[in-house]
Formats: C-alpha cells, structure tokens, sequence
C-alpha cells in the first residue's frame, strides 16, 4: 500500500494514538502523521502510507485552516482548557472591539510559542520542563497569518473563530497574544482544523469508515501531489533518472516528476540539475 489517509481525528487522543489506530486498521506498520494535532483537537489529519510516508516535510509545510473558541476572562498555564487557570481578569472585551483589532494579525509575524509545547530546550522539551515547574523562555518564530476572522459568539465570553495560517503558527498563541492586545485574557477551549493544504475535513474518513472501507481510502501520491507543478521527462531519461544519472533542468521549485507515466517523486533544480528531494517510485 503507499498513499494519503485523509483522517479525521477525534478529540481525547493524540496524533500518535490515531496512527496506532489506523495501523491495525489496515495491517500495516508503514504509515505516520503529517504533521500533529493535539489532543484536544479534532479534524483532519493527513496520515503517509507506505513510501507516501515520505512526503512528510512537503504535507507539514503546508497552510492550514482551524476553527477555534476563545474563551475571554482567564488563562490558563497551557493557554488551553487542559491546564490550570493562572490568572483571571473581569476585563471582557465586546464583540466589536475584537472585530477592531483582528486586522492586526494578519501577515508575516514572529510569534513566541506556549510553554508547553513540543520545542525544545537544550534538547528537552519544553513541555517537559514546564510539567517540572521550570521556567521556559522560547524564541519567537516566524509564521505567517492569512486571515482571523471571528465567526460567531458561541457562549458567554466565548468566541468562534478562523484562522487560515502557516506551517508552524501556534493556535494557543494567536488566543493570548489577540487577548493581550485588548488588555485582557483568554484560553483556547477547542480547536478543529477544518483544512490542511488542499485536504478538508468534508473529505476525511473517521476510523469507522476507514474500518469498512480499509485500503480503499488510500489517495495516490499522485493525486495527493495534484496541486504541485508537473514536469514530464520524455521516455529516454527513463533508465538515466533511475541508475542516478544527472539531468538538466532549469525548473523552479518543486515539482512533481515524471517520466513514462511513473512518478518518480518530488524534485527541484539544483545547480542546474533535476534532485529528487522525495523518492516514491516502487
């Protein structure tokens, strides 16, 4: 088997837990995330079977959109609903006036990540060392905000939104530093991403339906890698690209190779020469 699983992940288990699900789903130790998810969070999640495992870095670094509740008031050390409440205030911002400093936080950006977070320290993780009551201080890191948009209130203080951002953009960091901005708190209470690159969640299969329909929910790499542009070698590179040979080629970018309707993988130009960044013919 080799392709994409558009999964849709539950809340209460981790990105790891749905692997281990969807291995035994399918016999099959070769599969791993895209990319994860916490805990909390539902939606979709991009697993790699098979050599399509290999499409790791291209799937992470994709955009990704999320729906997330905000919930103004209080924070909490984790900056989500899981962790203990550090510090309340009775500074409650109107719907308007979060409508009035959305615009703010839109475009390139540094942003410092959560405490409890996967980054490391030293070599241990920050979360880690957060859990032994160590102070962490993280590196601001830059990420890119497309859109914030508040969508509905959905309890008292409680505030949908969307946020259609980059690889990397920490959805507990937008919720504190959009409160901070109007002089208050806030922790995120729920997070779904609805959208990772082109995959959605109207499209994902939940382990029930990947228990019936199994192998049949594989998307080929080559569909999975529709959207990347395509350059097709003609037949005679066929046996040079796969002994290794050097071929020129002035392309910018990745791009999806072929030659004799095979997918060879994903490449780029190098020194004026075509790389295979990602292998995934068998």
């Amino acid at each position: 088997m080799k392709g994409i699983i558009n999964f849709y992940k539950p809340k209460g288990i981790t990105s790891s837990d749905a692997v281990v699900a969807c291995r035994k789903i399918l016999g099959t130790r070769a599969i791993g995330h895209m990319g994860t998810l916490d805990p909390m969070g539902e939606g979709v999640l991009l697993l790699g079977v098979g050599k399509a495992t290999r499409l790791f870095d291209y799937f992470l670094k994709k955009d990704k959109v999320y729906e997330a509740e905000f919930a103004f008031g209080y924070e909490t050390d984790t900056l989500d609903s899981e962790g203990k409440i550090a510090d309340k205030t009775d500074s409650v911002p109107d719907i308007e006036s979060i409508k009035r400093v959305l615009s703010a936080f839109s475009g390139k950006q540094m942003q410092i990540p959560p405490s409890y977070s996967a980054k490391s320290v030293n070599g241990v993780r920050s979360y880690k060392m957060a859990r032994e009551g160590n102070s962490v201080e993280l590196a601001a890191c830059p990420i890119e905000i497309y859109s914030l948009r508040l969508l509905r209130q959905t309890a008292e203080n409680v505030y949908l939104f969307e946020i259609h951002c980059s690889s990397g953009t920490y959805i507990r960091s937008i919720c504190r530093d959009l409160a901070h901005k109007l002089g208050t708190l806030a922790t995120m209470t729920s997070i779904k991403r609805t959208r990772c690159g082109h995959f959605t969640c109207a499209d994902a299969v939940t382990a029930d339906k990947l228990e019936k329909i199994k192998e049949n929910a594989l998307i080929t790499a080559e569909e999975a890698l529709k959207p990347l542009n395509t350059v097709i070698l003609p037949d005679e590179y066929y046996t040079p690209l796969c002994n290794g040979i050097k071929i020129p080629s002035e392309t910018e970018g990745d791009f999806a190779l072929y030659c004799k309707k095979e997918l060879f993988g994903i490449a780029n130009s190098e020194g004026g020469y075509i790389k295979i960044k990602s292998y995934l013919r068998d």
